[in-house]
């Protein structure tokens, strides 16, 4: 007989894993006697999840006293039964079967009292996009805020602690004042105020953009120069003045004369074409940039010179491919569908365009109309007519026009139906 073989052990179970910690602990409340916590579920559970436990300790001391005497699953909790004036640390603890997690605690002590007032900050409209000065200009940025008890005060200039020696910070008990005596460029970038009562806080952010004159275009040239004109071009200041460049004001100098006159003004290309130059003069340009704060004090000059020859000039014009207008014939607005009454004349319209002009042509159920003296046909610049005089019952049916040139043909049609004047009989009438 076959040997049974003995049962395998059972595999046991894996051991139990603790949950990764709580997230993002905050104060939503505070007040006398209680303070009111709230946070986020660990970003990895382990084995599961079965609650967590809330505990403080109060500052200078290391005993931490548990808040909650059974494990808490909701994400919130309040902390009651406190003694006001107490600096407490805090922290939230997740359990499960593995045991417990690291804690999560609040960055700074908690002082249990009452807010009366949480900290707002009221930034004015005008400062809600940005602030443009001038280099030289004073800034001056009153700042309001509310916040009972008096709140704490902060400000960075791009994520970094403000150089006093630049930036004076004025606060009182409703308002912050930033105030640089004579701006720099340094001085642009965005600055944030945090206002702070205990464990509350609101924040405001503001862009500073000093700007200043720009400097001048990088290279200017002659292109080239031919009868009485001259081709120049230049390149983008290196130096837009920290706002962007709104145009460039061109000149030109006689060399006899040495004087500069401006040419062209708020110009907004890159290159340019001088005209009108006087034949025997030797010119040279200069190019100013130009932004909203005003125009270079510095221009770049051209190295050479343009010279205007008095003789042999031979101006050879441009030749221009002549545009090929020809087109089938298309109509543009169609015939409509009309009713006439007998005896009434009546008149059927369409338009046509095409080129060369389209030959027009008149059918009446589907018979050519020709010069029938009935009817008056007329095209006057595309706009196409067939006047039907006094028609009778037998003059309705189905009307088209037809355009015809060398490059093609088309139709319109439309449906006339001519109705009977009835006129009731004495007898009727009365």
């Amino acid at each position: 007989a076959p040997v049974e073989e003995p049962p395998k052990a059972p595999t046991p179970p894996p051991p139990a894993v603790p949950a990764s910690a709580p997230q993002n602990l905050s104060v939503d409340d505070v007040n006398d006697t209680s303070v009111t916590l709230k946070w986020r579920s660990p970003e990895n559970t382990g084995s599961g999840l079965d609650g967590y436990t809330v505990e403080y300790c109060k500052e200078g001391s290391s005993e931490w006293v548990l808040a909650n005497k059974e494990l808490i699953t909701y994400n919130r909790f309040v902390i009651s039964g406190l003694t006001t004036g107490d600096l407490l640390n805090i922290r939230v603890v997740a359990v499960n079967a593995g045991g417990r997690s690291e804690p999560v605690a609040l960055a700074q002590p908690v002082t249990v009292r009452e807010v009366v007032d949480r900290p707002k900050v009221r930034l004015p409209r005008a400062l809600r996009s940005r602030c443009v000065k001038h280099v030289g200009e004073q800034i001056n940025l009153v700042i309001p805020f509310i916040g009972k008890p008096k709140p704490v005060i902060s400000w960075t200039k791009d994520g970094q602690p403000l150089d006093t020696k630049k930036v004076n910070i004025r606060n009182s008990d409703k308002d912050s004042i930033l105030f640089i005596r004579k701006s720099e460029r340094e001085d642009s970038g965005s600055y944030e105020m945090t206002v702070k009562v205990d464990s509350f806080e609101d924040k405001a952010s503001l862009i500073i953009q000093i700007v200043d004159l720009p400097g001048p275009p990088a290279s200017v040239k002659l292109v080239d120069s031919w009868g009485f004109n001259a081709a120049l071009e230049w390149t983008a200041p290196k130096d837009n003045g920290n706002t962007e460049i709104t145009g460039y004001t061109i000149q030109k100098a006689d060399k006899k004369t040495g004087e500069w006159f401006t040419v062209l003004e708020h110009f907004h290309r890159l290159n340019a074409t001088v005209s009108d130059l006087v034949m025997g003069n030797t010119y040279t340009f200069r190019v100013f940039a130009e932004n909203k704060v005003g125009r270079s004090e510095t221009a770049a000059v051209t190295k050479d010179a343009a010279h205007i020859q008095k003789t042999g000039i031979v101006y050879k014009p441009l030749e221009y491919k002549e545009h090929d207008f020809s087109e089938a014939p298309k109509f543009t607005a169609p015939l409509s569908n009309r009713a006439a009454t007998v005896g009434y004349t009546t008149k059927l319209l369409c338009a046509v365009r095409g080129s060369p002009k389209p030959k027009i042509e008149w059918l009446k159920n589907q018979m050519l109309i020709g010069d029938d003296p009935k009817y008056r046909q007329i095209n006057n610049q595309g706009v196409c007519s067939l006047e039907i005089r006094k028609p009778s019952s037998f003059d309705g049916g189905v009307y088209t026009c037809r355009a015809k040139n060398a490059l093609g043909e088309a139709t319109v049609a439309c449906k006339l139906e001519v109705k009977q004047v009835i006129i009731p009989d004495e007898k009727d009438r009365k």
